[in-house]
């Protein structure tokens, strides 16, 4: 899963070079829930999603809304301008923002070893954004950044509701109503576009790239994260976020040829060892 969602961001930096977030989104989406409803239809049926309560949709429109519309908006506006490998350092608060979250909303309780894990993975983004210049935080927080923070809260929010979902509904389930949800959403947004846009003119690297963030960034990916969040429970499901960043910096080095900097690897090596202490036992 890691290792997959490491390559959304090479992937979502090169469809950003030709389409804008909303259909960008939209199309990711498009794909993901058509191979969603294939497996769905070979495994259980479709006839499963009609057994469904009026309260079971819409709390996977909750889902569509915060996973796929809110953080796909964020995420194609950031790569817009970021570089790929520097956008997955700033989602590697994940983790510590989604316990934050727990805290406050679910009640869980942060021992003293966890704050600090958060005030560690803190410290390490800032790094990465400033560049090591940590006095230039307010003015290095460009529109890209403050995008990306926009995705980890809205992730958050996906994984803090899909917890609650995965008591009644399968990993699978949950996952296509909620594709299905944000796909419709983001169509209806995507019709309200001024622009047209330019869907014979893509390029073939465009198509291949929306298909794997459909399909495997998405299909594959949500499930597992799901059936993660099922089997593990949040905190240890989170702390493979951990490893998202690590691989899109690869990738992104390997494939795009971004430059990896002093201040890069010392901020992920602070907030890695910041999300850790988050996601420990103590």
């Amino acid at each position: 899963m890691p290792a997959i969602w490491g390559g959304t961001f090479i992937a979502g930096r090169v469809v950003s070079t030709q389409l804008t977030a909303v259909p960008a989104a939209f199309m990711r989406f498009f794909f993901a829930t058509a191979a969603l409803l294939l497996v769905l239809q070979f495994s259980q049926g479709l006839r499963v999603l009609r057994h469904l309560t009026a309260g079971q949709w819409l709390s996977t429109m909750a889902l569509g809304a915060t996973g796929v519309v809110a953080y796909n908006l964020f995420f194609f506006a950031a790569l817009a301008t970021l570089p790929a490998g520097r956008s997955a350092l700033v989602v590697a608060l994940n983790p510590a923002i989604t316990l934050l979250l727990a805290a406050g909303l679910c009640g869980e309780r942060l021992s003293p070893t966890r704050w600090c894990g958060i005030g560690l993975a803190l410290l390490g983004v800032w790094i990465v954004v400033t560049h090591g210049e940590l006095s230039r935080l307010l003015k290095a927080l460009g529109q890209g950044e403050m995008a990306m923070l926009g995705a980890v809260l809205a992730w958050a929010a996906y994984t803090l509701v899909g917890r609650v979902m995965l008591k009644d509904l399968s990993p699978l389930v949950a996952t296509c109503c909620s594709c299905i949800w944000g796909t419709l959403l983001l169509g209806l947004i995507a019709a309200w576009q001024p622009a047209p846009i330019p869907w014979t003119s893509m390029s073939a690297q465009v198509w291949g790239s929306l298909a794997f963030l459909g399909i495997f960034g998405t299909a594959v990916a949500f499930v597992w994260y799901f059936k993660a969040l099922q089997t593990l429970g949040t905190a240890r499901t989170v702390v493979f976020n951990n490893l998202v960043p690590l691989f899109a910096v690869f990738w992104g080095w390997s494939i795009l040829n971004e430059p990896v900097s002093v201040s890069m690897l010392s901020g992920a090596g602070l907030t890695m060892v910041g999300v850790f202490l988050v996601n420990g036992r103590a």
